[in-house]
C-alpha cells in the first residue's frame, strides 16, 4: 500500500565545485544539506553534477542524495536519485538502499517551491 509522506525542508549549505565554464554552458559539482520536518524528519546530503546551460529552460543536473531520519516513525536511512531538466524532473528512491526500519523502501518524490521560496518534498512510498 502506497503511503505519501509530506516534509518542509530549508537548504542548509550549497557548496558549488567548478569543472567547466567554457561557452555554452557551465558544469560543476555540488554538495548540498538539508533539514527535513513534518512525515520526514531528519537532515539530508546531496552529490549533483550540474549543467548551466546559457538558457535556463535547457540547464540539467544529476545527483543523488542520502536521507538519514525518521518516516512516519520509522528510524533509518534510504537514496534518492535525482534527474531533471528543463524537460522535467524525477526523484526515485534507489531501490535496495533503505536501511533501519527503512529496508525494502520504494517510492517516487515530487519537491514544490512556493511563491515565497518555502521548499516541500512530497514522498509516495511503500515499505516491502
Amino acid at each position: 500500500m502506497e503511503t505519501k509522506a509530506v516534509a518542509p525542508f530549508t537548504i542548509e549549505t550549497w557548496e558549488d565545485d567548478l569543472c567547466d565554464e567554457r561557452a555554452g554552458a557551465r558544469l560543476s559539482r555540488t554538495r548540498i544539506t538539508k533539514t527535513f520536518t513534518g512525515d520526514f524528519a531528519g537532515t539530508s546530503e546531496a552529490f549533483t553534477v550540474m549543467c548551466q546551460a546559457a538558457v535556463q529552460e535547457s540547464s540539467a543536473y544529476v545527483g543523488f542524495e542520502r536521507f538519514l531520519g525518521s518516516l512516519h516513525g520509522r528510524a533509518g536511512t534510504f537514496v534518492l536519485h535525482h534527474t531533471a531538466s528543463g524537460a522535467g524532473a524525477s526523484w526515485t528512491v534507489v531501490p535496495d538502499t533503505g536501511t533501519g526500519e527503512l529496508t525494502g523502501i520504494r517510492g517516487v518524490a515530487e519537491i514544490s517551491i512556493a511563491e515565497g521560496g518555502a521548499h516541500t518534498l512530497t514522498l509516495r512510498y511503500e515499505l516491502g
